[in-house]
């Protein structure tokens, strides 16, 4: 009784529906040294055989290595506590590294409480580093002809933080999680997922997206805070028979030396009955917004509102390209994005982050916002209303150039890797769109505050573009706006600087 006095409300709320586990009471030491993996197992197996119950994490640092989540347990981080990774390689297995936390196949659990997992990420990496250069553990990239594996072992060497599949009704609440070595946490295959009011932190190595939630349905992830060195918050499909699907993100604040909001890479079984909402982006590498599906997925009916970036690369990335050869083009339609405002930099908006994006090596100027499809795959049916984009600007031939008279220039890319830099220099400062049909624009304001040798708007091979309230108020060259193999153009209130006769080139 006196256990259940000692810990917080939630744990006594907790002891009415099964008993507490203190791992301090049953052996775990917490010097931050002494390895508790045993004991913290032992109490988990045992909370989930008697039907379940909170394993109790107190005050103090337990250094653990890989545990296994059960059926009806909550594992519960106290205030002041510390549940910290093993910094030994070995103790994540000798071939791929496990995650930290797993489950597989369980239901009714969760990770709650105040408390801190923190993975030791820089302690780790050096322990990889000393077995990797003694030939003691195998690594196909390590040291290979690529500069960047000359420094970066292998994913499958770096364990994630966290890694629940198949899991059904499933909790993590509270929780700070941070330094980690790989993606922070990733949700596979699960259903009934509630992820809310989590603070993430783990900018010290690459690969570190802040969530990752990979065909799960019926997902909710509200109230958090993400710090991520990669992608903040990313969707991802990995089975061509399964999908991201009812998934709800609101109130989140988000910073990344990637994108902020990512569906994708990974895009096979697809994205469907998406909602996305007030969200607060800063110092972000990438995109504010990234919609991709590149290996054959389905990504549809997509809702994103009231998304606020500050210091961010890029605005909008919509993406259907052809990665996957193996599999037909997918498929990007019934996306609607509704009250943007992104301020664009001219520098790098990572730029003194402990691991920063790397840098874009083909020359170029600052990158619009994009739509681009393929020409055996059209992006459908998008709208995009009430949006603000402030630029910038300062574009420069001599930095990069593309003639506006020969737009087939711009490179289809049609296997690479999906990313706003992905074709090189635009020819827009503003908004591209190519290979795409039944695009619907209100109330979209594009400036720019130095000059730019390009037009501020390029549509190019595109069926059903509607232009209601398009204002973009300074435009240093002409023509502002480019329409090119455009049929079926609807326009109504565009606002340009100049003459608009001389302004709006229709080809």
């Amino acid at each position: 009784m006196l256990t259940v006095l000692l810990v917080n409300s939630i744990a006594i709320k907790a002891s009415a529906q099964g008993k507490i586990y203190n791992i301090a009471e049953r052996g775990a030491v917490a010097d931050g040294k002494t390895n508790n993996t045993t004991v913290i197992q032992k109490a988990i197996d045992e909370a989930s055989s008697q039907g379940g119950g909170m394993v109790l994490v107190p005050a103090g640092k337990f250094v653990t290595g890989v545990i296994n989540i059960k059926s009806n347990v909550e594992l519960h981080l106290d205030k002041d506590a510390f549940l910290l990774g093993s910094p030994v390689r070995a103790d994540y297995g000798d071939s791929k590294a496990s995650a930290l936390i797993v489950s597989d196949h369980q239901h009714h659990i969760a990770i709650t409480g105040p408390g801190i997992i923190d993975g030791q990420g820089e302690a780790l990496l050096k322990d990889i580093y000393v077995r990797l250069n003694a030939g003691t553990l195998r690594d196909t990239e390590w040291k290979t002809e690529n500069p960047w594996h000359q420094v970066r072992p292998e994913e499958d060497n770096r364990p994630k933080l966290i890694e629940f599949k198949n899991c059904d009704d499933i909790k993590v609440k509270g929780v700070t999680i941070k330094n980690g070595l790989c993606w922070v946490q990733n949700y596979k295959s699960c259903s009934n997922l509630i992820v809310d009011s989590i603070k993430v932190e783990s900018i010290i190595f690459w690969n570190n997206d802040g969530i990752d939630i990979t065909d799960c349905k019926n997902a909710r992830l509200t109230n958090s805070f993400f710090n991520a060195a990669d992608d903040g918050i990313c969707l991802k499909s990995e089975n061509p028979q399964e999908a991201c699907e009812n998934v709800y993100v609101a109130n989140c604040k988000v910073r990344s030396s990637a994108s902020a909001i990512k569906f994708g890479t990974a895009s096979r079984g697809g994205f469907k009955k998406i909602t996305i909402k007030n969200i607060i982006v800063y110092d972000t590498y990438r995109s504010a917004i990234a919609l991709e599906s590149v290996d054959g997925g389905t990504l549809e009916d997509v809702n994103i509102d009231n998304i606020k970036a500050t210091n961010t690369g890029n605005a909008i990335f919509i993406r259907l390209g052809r990665r996957n050869q193996k599999a037909p083009v997918g498929k990007v339609k019934g996306i609607r994005i509704s009250n943007v405002t992104v301020d664009v930099p001219a520098g790098k908006p990572d730029s003194g982050y402990q691991t920063e994006g790397p840098v874009v090596r083909e020359p170029h100027n600052i990158f619009p916002s994009s739509i681009a499809g393929i020409p055996s795959g059209r992006v459908e049916d998008v709208t995009l209303e009430n949006i603000i984009i402030n630029y910038a600007g300062d574009g420069k031939k001599g930095n990069a150039f593309i003639n506006r008279d020969t737009l087939d220039r711009v490179p289809e890319r049609i296997k690479n890797y999906p990313e706003f830099s992905m074709f090189g220099e635009l020819p827009a400062w503003g908004f591209y769109i190519r290979h795409a049909d039944g695009i619907k624009i209100k109330n979209l304001l594009l400036t720019c505050k130095g000059g730019d040798y390009r037009s501020a708007f390029v549509a190019d091979d595109v069926n059903r573009l509607k232009l209601e309230n398009l204002k973009i108020p300074k435009a240093t060259s002409q023509p502002v706006i480019i329409m090119n193999k455009v049929s079926n153009l609807e326009t109504k209130e565009i606002q340009i600087s100049g003459d608009k006769s001389k302004n709006i080139e229709i080809r």
